[in-house]
């Protein structure tokens, strides 16, 4: 998406550039930017909102993602020896006994709180500049990726400041959610009417009509949640706009996994919004945009295979001549058992996304490891620890805490490193060999999610229309992702177990845990029950800052 990336990203600098030279006297004046002159055309507008997109996919691919899904049974990154401990931040996200001092509790807010003062200073810009159709769509596009800003906020951390101002210095207490819900709303349907409806490579990135609608459409779902009151029939009219569009459509079984490979972009015809990555325009996000979403998941090395048959190799590909493995699978984030029990129909294609069990290389022999006895088990108590041992890789789905519990400790060693089903959803670009960086655009709203958030607002009372029901749009999806039989009746539960299988790794999975009373279940090591942590603490650093903030209930 290097093309896109570098749209979105246009040096807003070059203003600051020139104001800064303001101050030199003995400079020729050449030329002289004033809100009346910049910005004006849609090219300087693109170039002023540029820091906006910058700062959305600054930290979602690390910090966003680590507080959604390892606070879910989603996800689990456990110690292997002194190795991603990190002061018992995974630990602490795993069993539900976060504080306001944990790193990513910390790091979320003030991510989230960064997109909305950049925003808050763009418009403070835009507003300036003179009356037309290119201020009216450049104010409607800054003030639809707020309200998404806005929506994570909410969505983690409940009652939060509003300070929609810029340059007053004035702090801000905090809003009741039901108030936060109502200016996210508000927000929303005072930008569509100025929002392109177009999609495709020439809004790609950027929040057009449906974006905003789609964001509704999860608001509206989610609604009693967050305010007490069911918005089942506005989620539902939501949805009709998006498909009413005709803008989007299914991704086949035979595109289902490549709308996450690194070739992924505007032709993904279920791409609603989504975050362009780029390793020729990292600036250090794009790092963890690879690490995060690809390399640490299970992809320790490039992979230089085939995907048939669902056991790949992208574990490791450097090998000896007798085609034995030197280097040892990565120690990343795994899934835990329960969440993995949803993929149990062998004919789905989201069930490749996943490694699992042996595996094997692209000739269908085995994956062996060389390793040493002590190696492979660091509680070995024989004399010849340091004897070679070879032996063939098999990913434990079964993750055991057997060095030491407290510790969150599996063990530094292969045993421990091969513990935990992993998800290999984010394929890696094995043709970027010199960087970690990674070309995978991640969606945010897909035309499946449209799909399944009708068909569980029908379910929990809304009203059907356009003809479909719950159980027509449920087996529409899954015709496109399976060739096992169609449903001939769904459940609340049924709709649950769609999503884990169709948004696995996509952040939506603590969402849909509490809006399905499943956060508080036990899992893994986790069997804390604490209603209150269906919201995050606000963190030590925004209540040092800003005296006027009052802790979220419980913390």
């Amino acid at each position: 998406m290097k093309k896109i990336i570098k749209f979105l990203i246009v040096p807003a600098f070059v203003a600051a550039g020139i104001l800064s030279s303001c101050h030199k006297l003995d400079v020729k004046v050449t030329s002289e930017l004033t809100p009346e002159s910049f910005p004006v055309t849609p090219a300087q507008y693109a170039s002023v909102i540029g820091p906006v997109y910058t700062a959305l996919r600054s930290d979602y691919a690390v910090s966003y993602w680590f507080l959604q899904s390892c606070s879910s049974d989603e996800a689990i990154l456990p110690a292997y020896g002194a190795n991603w401990y990190d002061g018992n931040k995974y630990q602490e996200l795993h069993r539900h006994t976060w504080t306001k001092d944990n790193g990513w509790v910390n790091s979320v807010w003030s991510y989230l709180e960064n997109i909305i003062g950049t925003t808050n200073q763009t418009i403070y810009i835009v507003k300036k500049s003179p009356d037309g159709p290119a201020k009216d769509a450049s104010l409607a596009e800054l003030k639809t990726m707020r309200a998404l800003s806005y929506f994570y906020l909410m969505d983690s951390y409940g009652n939060v400041p509003l300070d929609t101002a810029y340059g007053t210095g004035e702090l801000q207490t905090n809003t009741p959610r039901a108030q936060v819900f109502n200016f996210i709303e508000s927000e929303l349907k005072s930008a569509i009417p100025y929002l392109s409806t177009a999609s495709g490579a020439s809004t790609y990135g950027k929040p057009n009509r449906y974006t905003a609608f789609a964001l509704l459409a999860k608001m509206y779902l989610n609604a009693e949640v967050y305010t007490g009151t069911a918005k089942y029939n506005e989620c539902i009219a939501a949805c009709d706009s998006v498909m009413n569009s005709g803008n989007y459509s299914l991704e086949p079984m035979s595109t289902y996994l490549k709308m996450f490979y690194p070739t992924n972009g505007p032709s993904m015809k279920e791409f609603i919004f989504a975050i362009p990555y780029d390793p020729s325009t990292s600036n250090g996000t794009m790092f963890y945009a690879r690490y995060d979403l690809n390399r640490n998941l299970g992809i320790r090395y490039s992979y230089s295979g085939s995907t048939a048959g669902g056991n790949i190799d992208p574990i490791m590909n450097k090998t000896t001549g007798n085609g034995l493995s030197n280097n040892k699978p990565s120690g990343p984030r795994a899934t835990l058992p329960e969440y993995y029990a949803n993929f149990n129909d062998p004919n789905d294609i989201r069930d490749k996304q996943w490694l699992t069990g042996p595996q094997y290389w692209p000739d269908g022999n085995p994956i062996m490891v060389k390793t040493t006895k002590s190696g492979y088990d660091q509680f070995y108590t024989g004399s010849d620890g340091g004897a070679e041992y070879i032996y063939p890789l098999v990913i434990d789905p079964n993750i055991v805490l057997r060095a030491n519990p407290a510790l969150f400790d599996v063990g530094n060693d292969e045993i421990g490193w091969n513990m935990g089903t992993r998800n290999i959803k984010f394929y890696p670009d094995y043709t970027n060999t010199t960087s970690r960086n990674q070309s995978n655009d991640v969606p945010i709203f897909r035309y499946s999610d449209i799909m399944l958030m009708k068909a569980e607002a029908i379910l929990r009372g809304g009203t059907a229309t356009l003809g479909q029901t719950a159980l027509s749009l449920v087996n529409m999806l899954r015709a496109n992702r399976t060739t096992s039989a169609a449903r001939t009746s769904v459940t609340l539960d049924d709709i649950y177990a769609e999503r884990c299988r169709e948004f696995a790794w996509e952040t939506w999975h603590r969402n849909d845990m509490i809006r399905f009373g499943k956060f508080e279940d036990s899992y893994g090591f986790k069997n804390n029950a604490d209603t209150y942590r269906r919201i995050f603490p606000i963190p030590t650093t925004a209540l040092s800052t800003n005296p006027k903030l009052v802790q979220n209930p419980g913390y």
